[in-house]
């Protein structure tokens, strides 16, 4: 599979000038560069648009997509043999319940050195372009310009399903060296007005951007629109995810749902309580306006709760690799597949599969929060919980209540679940 698209992940660095750009029109031209998770299934063996094969295949993202994501337990440093070997447990052990993705997070073209770290400037890898490509030294297949082609087929040969994270705006790095841009048209430097342009003649110097700026806070629809329309065309179907989604409300997501299939409603969810509490309030108010598997991108869309910090992880923006347990209570856990489950997020789970216990995997494959995750409708909370037959315990109560529905659900083809969520 080769990654012969428009998009080219960038670090913190800056984003696109308004004007001067290449003319309109041209979607490869303007080569915006998001900060957002595409996951790539299987190549098809002839050339078909996404929009056409959306029409052969059935909607994308027809169910909340569940798979592992890299970030939880490896930070940015993952190599690809620690990759392909999550991968492959994960094909093993978690593919027969539904988990298809496996994503290589941010950072990917750094070079792991003793002095690179999250925030460092001038230890990517870019090409006389200033475009990303993996690092050879922790992604050895890569070598001589070949990107993530052998690890996508590996990925695919398990029968999973590939992604990986970008970025919005141009490098840093590639600014401070001024790099030519390419005309991917012409596939030569882009040329107007008598001359070459170069990467300070499109870069805004004094926008620094955060890691995932795309969404909530910081909203650009325009540019998520260029990106959806583009993958629309794209020979291979690809489901599109953004982040982070600080400060989400149902308007925003009413602006993306139609472009997207995935998107952040919250921060970065952490092994804290407080990070899993905070999902709460904005799922009930996601559901109540009805975006649960609403309109997406060449099929649905899901409101995204973010991945699941359990089994073995490290720490946000470590340069350590997996080196310690989830701080969630296994009370707290089950709360938060519980919930994930009720509000149909996507499920990524976050910890080193190489060392995946028994109570994480009973819990990844619960099939009860499965069931509800994928084929549930009608999730919202409800306003109150009473008793119709006199006085009782809440926990009576609770239990009534969890009877009638369970007793719903089994009567019926199509599942309905509420909860009052406390």
């Amino acid at each position: 599979m080769a990654f012969d698209t428009p998009f080219w992940a960038t670090p913190i660095g800056v984003a696109l000038k308004d004007q001067p750009r290449p003319p309109s029109g041209s979607h490869e031209r303007r080569r915006f560069e998001l900060p957002l998770y595409l996951l790539f299934p299987c190549l098809l063996p002839k050339r078909l648009s996404a929009k056409t094969q959306a029409v052969k295949e059935g909607e994308q993202a027809l169910f909340p997509p569940r798979g592992w994501n890299s970030s939880d337990s490896f930070s940015w440093i993952i190599s690809e043999e620690e990759f392909l070997k999550n991968a492959e447990i994960v094909s093993q052990r978690l593919h027969p319940n539904g988990y298809e993705y496996v994503v290589i997070d941010y950072l990917w073209y750094r070079r792991k050195v003793n002095v690179a770290f999250t925030d460092s400037v001038g230890f990517d890898v870019i090409d006389q372009w200033g475009r990303m490509a993996p690092d050879p030294g922790r992604w050895p297949s890569s070598d001589s310009g070949k990107g993530f082609t052998e690890v996508a087929n590996k990925v695919h040969q398990m029968g999973l399903k590939f992604g990986f994270h970008v970025m919005r705006g141009i490098s840093t790095q590639a600014v401070n060296a001024n790099t030519l841009i390419l005309d991917s048209i012409k596939a030569g430097a882009y040329e107007e007005a008598g001359r070459q342009w170069t990467a300070k003649d499109i870069a805004l110097t004094d926008r620094t951007l955060k890691h995932d700026c795309v969404f909530g806070d910081d909203l650009d629809i325009d540019e998520i629109t260029v990106v959806s329309e583009v993958l629309k065309e794209l020979d291979r179907s690809i489901v599109y995810s953004l982040s982070p989604g600080t400060s989400v409300t149902p308007a925003m997501a009413q602006k993306v749902n139609g472009l997207t299939n995935m998107y952040r409603i919250t921060g970065d969810d952490w092994d804290t309580w407080g990070d899993v509490a905070a999902h709460f309030d904005v799922s009930r108010d996601l559901s109540a306006a009805n975006m649960i598997g609403a309109e997406g991108l060449l099929g649905k869309s899901w409101p995204d709760l973010d991945m699941l910090p359990l089994g073995t992880l490290t720490d946000p923006g470590s340069n350590e690799g997996p080196h310690r347990k989830t701080r969630l209570t296994i009370d707290e856990q089950r709360t938060q597949m519980t919930l994930w489950s009720m509000a149909k997020s996507p499920q990524l789970f976050g910890g080193d599969m190489r060392d995946l216990d028994d109570p994480t995997y009973q819990l990844l494959t619960n099939p009860i929060l499965l069931e509800i995750d994928s084929s549930s409708s009608d999730n919202t909370e409800f306003p109150s919980v009473t008793a119709l037959n006199g006085p009782g315990t809440g926990k009576q109560i609770i239990s009534q209540g969890i009877r009638k529905y369970l007793t719903k659900a089994n009567k019926s083809d199509s599942l309905s679940f509420g909860s009052h969520w406390l």
